[in-house]
């Protein structure tokens, strides 16, 4: 069997049951954007960490390094914003092929320190090694939340209603633009920087998981179509998502008809958009709305609802079931 066969999280499925025995008291392992371990009265601890391998996340003739230091701290503190934490510090390891120039290398590190000090997390050490052929960069991150708050996959309500903080698309789009070579616009341009540079949704994650009403969240990294299965297969849920209440932003529309490609696609499984992905209680979306408008000048997209029934996503458009397969990023296909 290979793993193209079974995908990245059914290798994960195979071996994740064998380790929740080793689960101590109060402490959430695999299965959601980040571990949960107990860290004091009031705190718990958040642990994340994430890989970033050449020529399978990035192109390194497709990315400055200051981009790709800044993406691969992001990446991280978005799992930290989908637990509605707040970072504490990361771990940056990498794996360095010989042909890499030192002024390279210390491009990448002013990206990354550009991140870290826009969002006041220091980098407490590391690991450094040789690789063969690969760049290969990995950050792992430490944060903190209030004691029993973080926003689990697994605490979707039936009559919650789906939310999603921003734009879904715009970052797969910069992807199709990276690699079919689209003429420079405005839009296209706009594109690329969404999936050159992802923003991390710190404060915003804070303030959902404060929000009464508010479940389960995570970060959309694969695309809502995969993204929204875990929060499914986590509660035991069910959901309906109107494709056509999808956000989408002017410029992917734009690119979308220039180039002949699909919006719906690439909005549900384009991946790394690093928008949150998160329910709430009918009664409280309004308000919600209101007060996220307020304090972040921005909207909170409802597109769907969470119902009874098997973990499927149910798809409409216009207020019609359609049958809509496209599914999310996988590493191994």
């Amino acid at each position: 069997m290979k793993l193209r066969e079974i995908g990245e999280f059914g290798f994960i499925e195979r071996f994740s049951p064998e380790f929740k025995s080793l689960l101590t008291q109060n402490v959430t392992g695999i299965g959601d954007d980040c571990a949960v371990l107990p860290m004091n009265e009031s705190e718990d601890l958040l642990v994340t960490t994430d890989m970033l391998v050449e020529d399978i996340h990035f192109l390194r003739e497709g990315i400055t390094p200051r981009q790709l230091g800044y993406k691969s701290v992001a990446v991280n503190l978005s799992d930290i914003a989908a637990m509605g934490g707040e970072p504490l510090g990361t771990f940056l390891s990498i794996a360095i092929p010989p042909e890499i120039e030192v002024e390279y290398l210390d491009e990448l590190m002013k990206g990354y320190r550009e991140i870290s000090a826009k969002y006041k997390v220091p980098l407490l050490g590391g690991d450094t090694t040789q690789s063969v052929k690969h760049l290969a960069i990995n950050v792992s991150v430490l944060g903190k939340c209030p004691k029993g708050m973080a926003r689990l996959r697994s605490i979707a309500q039936t009559g919650d209603v789906i939310c999603t903080t921003g734009y879904l698309g715009d970052s797969g789009g910069g992807l199709k633009v990276l690699l079919e070579k689209v003429a420079p616009t405005t839009d296209s341009n706009y594109l690329l920087n969404r999936h050159h540079l992802p923003e991390p949704r710190l404060p915003e994650g804070r303030f959902l998981q404060d929000f009464p009403g508010v479940h389960a969240m995570m970060d959309v990294s694969d695309g809502i179509a995969s993204d929204l299965k875990h929060i499914l297969k986590a509660s035991g849920k069910t959901a309906r998502v109107h494709l056509d209440k999808l956000p989408v932003s002017e410029s992917l529309r734009k690119v979308c008809e220039d180039q002949r490609w699909n919006v719906e696609e690439l909005a549900t499984g384009g991946g790394e958009d690093y928008e949150l992905l998160f329910t709430v209680e009918g009664g409280q979306l309004e308000e919600l709305q209101e007060e996220f408008l307020r304090k972040f000048n921005q909207p909170v997209y409802p597109v769907g609802t969470i119902e009874e029934g098997e973990p499927a996503v149910q798809w409409f458009r216009n207020g019609q079931a359609v049958t809509f397969a496209k599914g999310g990023f996988n590493h191994f296909l």
